[in-house]
């Protein structure tokens, strides 16, 4: 018998899928308006993701969490599909190599503050909120 409290989520980045599952009972993602939890039966939904954590709750009390940098998440007819700019599951990320991503991200906005390179600001603060997303993920 089919679990009718159940959800179907797939997370796809341009380099293929990163996770699938349908057993879920909660989504939580955050969106550029707030936080959102998606259960089963929620009203169709289109939005824009920030820079972090998915969430995927089960019944059983398990919870899984993938760091999400960036994307779209849309839900419909009882299937949640992530399309993100990259993700990776916890148990998959690297967290030396995410250590030296933030610290290559923070040399790079200190040098491009001495030369007031405002692009070179905003490109350096998206590549350490991703290193740090990605680091409180794999820590979680």
């Amino acid at each position: 018998m089919a679990d009718n409290s159940v959800l179907t989520i797939s997370i796809v980045t341009p380099d293929g899928m990163v996770y699938q599952n349908d057993q879920a009972h909660l989504v939580i993602v955050k969106t550029k308006t707030g936080e959102l939890g998606i259960m089963r039966d929620h009203l169709p939904v289109i939005a824009s993701l920030e820079v972090d954590e998915a969430r995927v709750k089960y019944d059983n009390g398990k919870e899984d969490e993938i760091a999400v940098n960036g994307g779209f998440v849309e839900f419909s007819d009882n299937v949640l599909t992530i399309i993100a700019d990259s993700a990776e599951k916890q148990g998959d990320i690297d967290v030396e190599r995410a250590e030296r991503a933030r610290q290559r991200a923070q040399q790079k906005i200190q040098a491009a503050q001495s030369k007031h390179d405002n692009v070179a600001i905003t490109r350096g603060q998206i590549a350490l909120q991703r290193a740090v997303n990605r680091i409180h993920v794999a820590r979680h």
